[in-house]
């Protein structure tokens, strides 16, 4: 079984945070970033957001551009990426406009959690028990025996932190916004964790390239 492709996208301040601390979503990126990262949606077969960040942001994690749309249509695909989201808890919020876009979506989560995510969003989205607890290597040799090449995981911190320290990431994608939060309290994009390697691993650094304002650094963290 060929498991997919993960990358990981984030857009960080210069100071390291994702967001500032504010009830509403800080915009770090501009608008070329914004578009690249529709690009890399389309090019995804499945997007991965935490479900934190479903509360959090209620986004609707769609390609926006109708031509990359048109195109993943031309090519066999479905119209948008499958869109995936990963639970603990079971604790969902059938009223938010993830579920209310796009395609087929799935939720993974522990055994705990099913009946509770079943209850809530059974009848918009798969929904996926990987067990006593959420395992990402079985989330991902799931989404890889349905077909999904290349999985973009959105965050939030907790999710990418899971990715990394399970060394499942095969690509960071890290757009560096010109700007300071300096808020300590403020989230940033790795919580503390016992990383493959440790501090004296390096990763690859295979790109950088500039849209206006931000710098985007992509890194490949397997060795």
């Amino acid at each position: 079984m060929t498991r997919p492709h993960v990358l990981l996208s984030v857009a960080v301040s210069v100071d390291g945070y994702i967001d500032d601390r504010s009830a509403h979503r800080f915009p770090l990126s501009n608008a070329e970033d914004f578009d690249h990262v529709d690009q890399v949606r389309a090019e995804s077969g499945a997007i991965l957001v935490g479900a934190a960040t479903i509360r959090r942001d209620n986004p609707r994690l769609l390609v926006n551009g109708a031509h990359r749309r048109a195109a993943r249509v031309a090519e066999g695909r479905p119209e948008y990426p499958v869109k995936v989201t990963v639970t603990g808890s079971g604790d969902l919020d059938p009223t938010l406009k993830f579920w209310h876009h796009g395609g087929d979506k799935i939720v993974y989560t522990a055994e705990a959690g099913r009946g509770r995510a079943v209850e809530s969003v059974g009848d918009l989205a798969e929904v996926v028990s990987l067990g006593p607890e959420v395992d990402f290597g079985a989330l991902l040799d799931d989404l890889g025996a349905r077909g999904v090449d290349r999985l973009m995981v959105e965050g939030g911190g907790t999710i990418h932190t899971a990715f990394l320290a399970a060394g499942l990431a095969d690509e960071i994608r890290m757009a560096v916004a010109p700007m300071l939060i300096g808020q300590a309290a403020a989230p940033r994009f790795l919580n503390p964790a016992e990383f493959p390697g440790g501090p004296a691993r390096r990763f690859h650094l295979e790109d950088v390239s500039k849209l206006g304002d931000v710098a985007v650094l992509r890194y490949f963290p397997k060795l």
